[in-house]
């Protein structure tokens, strides 16, 4: 595997299930990456820690995962200068997951995260690989072909389908 480019972070283990899409998909685009439990209530001199110095290290993206209040994403992204990619986690605390979600979404001005669908870690390792790709024309190729295998599964589902 590559440097690592990709750092996955998240609030609890039990959100490693969820998380664990994103490590497939990089894996999928050969993009390295590492993997961390950063809580931001319990833990908040770690996550002040990874979110300051994670640049320093040749990280380029950050995905995030967190249920319940779910604030590691908006404080990840308030001390990162990197892109901050939130995947609101449904916990067995949740309501629904719309606390996460809207947790992760609404941020201030000035505090951007990107927000995927609720468990949607595998678009987050999607996206982070579109943000990699712009600098890697061989990580580009690897997102062409995967949008053009998409496309081919359709088509064959279509045609299964009619007939």
């Amino acid at each position: 595997m590559e440097r690592k480019l990709i750092s996955i972070v998240m609030g609890s283990d039990s959100d490693l299930p969820v998380m664990k899409q994103a490590t497939e998909i990089l894996d999928m685009f050969e993009i390295g990456y590492e993997i961390d439990i950063v809580p931001a209530h319990r833990t908040p001199e770690k996550l002040y820690e990874f979110a300051s110095n994670a640049h320093k290290r040749g990280i380029i993206a950050i995905i995030t995962g967190a249920g319940g209040a779910a604030h590691l994403p908006g404080m990840i992204a308030a001390i990162s200068p990197l892109p901050v990619i939130g995947v609101p986690i449904k916990s067995s605390n949740s309501i629904d997951g719309w606390d996460s979600v809207l947790s992760v979404l609404q941020m201030p001005a000035g505090v951007p995260v990107a927000t995927v669908a609720l468990n949607g870690a595998k678009n987050a390792g999607i996206l982070a690989a579109q943000i990699v790709s712009a600098a890697d024309s061989s990580v580009l190729n690897r997102i062409i072909q995967y949008k053009q295998d998409l496309k081919e599964q359709v088509i064959e589902k279509s045609k299964k389908i009619k007939s």
